[in-house]
């Protein structure tokens, strides 16, 4: 009986969405993170009797025909990329990117990942890295006498010292940005790499070519919806206990028919 694997299909999709969901819910407030989305397309049908098929009776041909599904599968678990609410914290490495773009930071690999996480911290030698470590690119070090640092919307950073009047300025962030940026591999973290679906990164200053602005004194807040999010979990869970009643169904259909006598 066909209705048994479709159900489980059905069952299997509505379990791939809770579980997004509820990755949804437990980074609710993770820094700059984007709520994801599970997407489904149906399978494959199997042509009892193709559209426009000959009526062999009458000779005209059939308007729909007959066509039964197999299920559902999921095909993808979609970023959705909207701005999070801008919190004011007040310290000096906390940057919030207003607008599109990522900094790029330097994993042990050597390799190059990307963050719109501005909660930036320093090293023992003054160097500016995540809260993981990991050091942002382009490498800026700032002297153990600083006072105060400064860092305006295009990214300059400056720095205070006593025995200066005007602000030293001690160097420059830049940001990247994706022809895709839904094609990003996120890794952890709060990190991506760029994958062939994202295309290269595009690395300019803040504000050029479409990239957004530096807010110092600010973090960005994630972008997920509570509301939104209960509620579909609430859609998932109906789906999900409709689909297990198919599959009871169709268990009292094979039951009654192997009574059959």
């Amino acid at each position: 009986m066909r209705a048994l694997e479709i159900a489980a299909a059905g069952m299997s999709a509505q379990q791939t969405r809770v579980e997004v969901i509820s990755n949804n819910l437990a980074n609710m407030s993770t820094t700059g993170y984007n709520a994801r989305r599970a997407e489904f397309s149906d399978l494959h049908y199997q042509q009892i009797a193709r559209p426009g098929t000959i009526n062999a009776s009458d000779g005209t041909s059939l308007p729909t025909g007959v066509q039964l599904g197999l299920g559902v599968r999921t095909t993808a678990v979609s970023v959705m990329l909207s701005q999070g609410s801008l919190a004011a914290t007040g310290g000096d490495l906390d940057l919030a990117i207003e607008g599109d773009g990522y900094l790029e930071v330097t994993l042990p690999s050597g390799v190059s990942a990307y963050t719109r996480d501005g909660g930036l911290k320093l090293t023992g030698d003054g160097q500016i890295v995540t809260s993981d470590g990991y050091p942002v690119v382009p490498d800026i070090t700032i002297p153990r006498d600083t006072q105060s640092l400064s860092i305006n919307a295009e990214g300059e950073v400056y720095g205070y010292f006593a025995d200066q009047v005007e602000p030293q300025l001690l160097g420059q962030f830049t940001m990247a940005g994706f022809t895709n940026p839904k094609g990003l591999e996120a890794v952890g973290s709060n990190l991506f790499v760029e994958t062939p679906a994202s295309g290269p990164s595009l690395v300019a200053t803040p504000g050029e070519d479409g990239l957004g602005m530096l807010r110092q004194g600010y973090l960005e807040a994630s972008s997920v919806d509570p509301v939104r999010e209960v509620s579909d979990l609430i859609a998932a869970q109906r789906g999900y206990e409709l689909n297990s009643k198919v599959i009871t169904a169709a268990d009292q259909m094979l039951s009654s028919m192997v009574q059959v006598r």
